[in-house]
């Protein structure tokens, strides 16, 4: 095999082993780190946003009521269900797979995080909340749902 066949085999072979640097390849239902939710993200306009489409136990165990957010800090939102909820938005594409400039809200504990995202291949995404600066956070890995 010639050295120009051998480069379009290896050019071939990385096309299809490596994630399409396409902004709306984010777009999907994902299986969040915990594994307590699904979370559909979706473009409107130009920016990324993700909602809170399923919860393993979507019932208060206590009242069999649905769970609300109960954490926020703001308390005049205390009440709102949280099955439904916008958690995530306002990212922007910012290349090589990578989604920046968000926030994600995490009702467990009732705060908003500066967030990236990092899809690293078609089914796993890299989802870091931060304070501050990124170095400061903790990194989910989300898979994606069919």
């Amino acid at each position: 095999m010639g050295p120009l066949a051998v480069l379009v085999v290896t050019l071939l072979f990385f096309s299809f082993v490596t994630p399409k640097n396409n902004a709306d390849s984010v777009v999907g239902i994902w299986l969040n780190g915990t594994k307590k939710g699904h979370v559909q993200i979706y473009k409107q306009g130009d920016r990324y946003y993700g909602k809170l489409i399923h919860l393993t136990e979507p019932n208060d165990p206590v009242t069999g009521k649905p769970k609300t957010d109960s954490k926020n800090t703001n308390a005049s939102l205390r009440e709102r269900p949280i099955l439904g909820l916008n958690i995530m938005h306002g990212f922007k594409y910012d290349a090589d797979n990578s989604w920046i400039d968000g926030k994600i809200y995490n009702p467990e504990d009732g705060k908003e995080y500066s967030c990236k995202m990092t899809l690293k291949d078609p089914h796993t995404l890299d989802v870091r909340g931060y304070v501050g600066i990124s170095l400061i956070g903790k990194t989910q890995t989300w898979t994606r749902l069919k």
